[in-house]
């Protein structure tokens, strides 16, 4: 997915989502501060997104749509979203990517019917994913930061080597240590 970073850290009780917030058209920058990350559920869920936004948004309404038949099984609804993703003919043909997480459990969702947990708590998607998971995973192995603050320096760390990554973060969090 190019033009858009999501990441999520997940430590000592807290996951935080962040997502930039540059839009581009092409070569084009046509917005520089979208909300790519969002609350769903009454705040128990959060996820963030790369890809058409109109893509996205559909899938988060579907996503929530599964949440409420699957209330407080994350896993279970973006199994159930994923199947109808890959099944349904127009769902199959939306481009998107999604992370979604609760207080217990990370995922990444694809339109290739992927429904993955990650490794180490650290999962990225969008052009500036591998170089914002590649930054968190260094801050988490050497650092005693906590999940907010290591997400706000591998998103500053991917901004600066990605075209399609801005500063302009969304950052949300649920746990713990989140009040």
């Amino acid at each position: 997915m190019h033009a858009t970073t999501i990441l999520s850290v997940r430590r000592a009780g807290l996951v935080v989502i962040g997502g930039d917030g540059q839009v581009s058209l092409g070569q084009t920058i046509v917005k520089g501060d979208a909300r790519k990350v969002r609350r769903l559920t009454g705040g128990k869920v959060i996820a963030g997104f790369a890809g058409a936004t109109a893509d996205a948004f559909t899938l988060l309404e579907r996503l929530e749509g599964k949440l409420e038949q699957h209330p407080g099984n994350l896993t279970r609804a973006a199994v159930e979203l994923a199947k109808d993703w890959r099944t349904d003919r127009y769902l199959r043909r939306l481009e998107a990517m999604m992370i979604v997480a609760d207080a217990s459990v990370t995922l990444t969702l694809t339109g290739a019917g992927d429904v993955l947990e990650p490794a180490q708590g650290i999962a990225a998607i969008g052009s500036g994913g591998d170089f914002a998971r590649a930054a968190a995973t260094a801050l988490v192995e050497e650092t005693s930061l906590d999940a907010e603050a290591i997400v706000r320096r591998a998103m500053a760390i991917a901004a600066s080597i990605c075209v399609y990554t801005n500063d302009r973060l969304t950052v949300e969090k649920i746990g713990a240590a989140a009040a």
